[in-house]
């Protein structure tokens, strides 16, 4: 009886997916996928599902592109339902759902800031009317902006990148964990910045930091309760935000000091949310997984 075996391929890390220079052109903030130059591989063709979310319902801030779409895809390619929360990028967030409905799971979309503590007890409402429950809530959205002195920095925008980062985590915690069973389980997205901050990142290294304490504490608050609680730490990945908010220079040569030479990609972070949501990390709490290309975090 014939057999088809799909082989994986081993290939080397540094050549794997683009090198700087990336001639890319600026973007408005918060920027689109359709601008990005060259394009991000979210695994849109690659990622392969082997039910590992089966039946689960999620929230992911920030699913709209970047990051947060590999993990739309991978999520409802392991079987997860997903709401995906975004500010505005229409476009952008529709393709993301297109994938998940693609996958035969449910895609439900909620545009709006995440400042506001009231916009993040609608995501939460949202989540329990289209879903009846929640069992994964992943804080991924983010803002930054380059800034080269401390002058240089509007108070309001301090106040905006405080508020989007670490507050709207405290804010979609705190009304999601009334739905969560034990078992369920919360991932943030930190940063190698909370580790190795650069300069002209003062308010986003800043609040990563706030963001790798915040999980290790909520990690001890919630495990009575079996609701796990960890982080990813992503070094250099190439998204939209990286030429809407940072000098042209360091766009074209993003990731390049790195000891793998290349910015990564969403796609090389999806496996590692997976892992955080699925039963395979039922031991896990309190931890950060670093995907930083070589980029040392101790």
């Amino acid at each position: 009886m014939a057999s088809t075996i799909n082989l994986i391929i081993m290939q080397d890390p540094k050549t794997k997916h683009p090198q700087p220079p990336h001639p890319t052109p600026q973007q408005e903030a918060p920027g689109t996928e359709s601008k990005l130059q060259p394009k991000a591989d979210h695994g849109e063709k690659s990622y392969r599902g082997s039910g590992k979310l089966e039946g689960k319902k999620a929230i992911i801030t920030g699913g709209d592109s970047g990051i947060g779409r590999a993990v739309a895809i991978a999520f409802a390619r392991e079987g997860a339902d997903v709401l995906i929360s975004y500010l505005s990028e229409d476009e952008d967030a529709k393709e993301t759902a297109r994938f998940v409905e693609e996958a035969g799971k449910k895609a439900v979309l909620v545009p709006g800031d995440i400042s506001s503590e009231d916009h993040c007890k609608k995501i939460i409402e949202k989540a329990v009317a289209e879903f009846g429950q929640i069992d994964i809530l992943v804080n991924n959205a983010a803002y930054q902006m380059a800034r080269e002195s401390i002058e240089d920095i509007p108070s309001d925008e301090w106040d905006y990148t405080f508020r989007t980062n670490i507050h709207a985590m405290f804010y979609l915690c705190k009304a999601a964990k009334p739905h969560m069973k034990p078992g369920s389980t919360i991932i943030n997205t930190t940063s190698v910045n909370a580790y190795n901050p650069k300069p002209i990142l003062l308010a986003y290294a800043a609040t990563k930091g706030a963001i790798q304490n915040f999980t290790s504490s909520l990690a001890q608050l919630l495990a009575d309760d079996g609701i796990r609680v960890n982080c990813v730490a992503p070094g250099p990945i190439w998204t939209p935000l990286i030429p809407a908010t940072m000098p042209q220079e360091n766009v074209e040569e993003f990731g390049k000091t790195t000891p793998m030479k290349r910015a990564g990609q969403p796609v090389e972070l999806s496996a590692t949310y997976v892992l955080l949501a699925s039963e395979g990390s039922s031991y896990m709490t309190g931890a950060t997984i670093q995907i930083t290309g070589g980029t040392p975090t101790i």
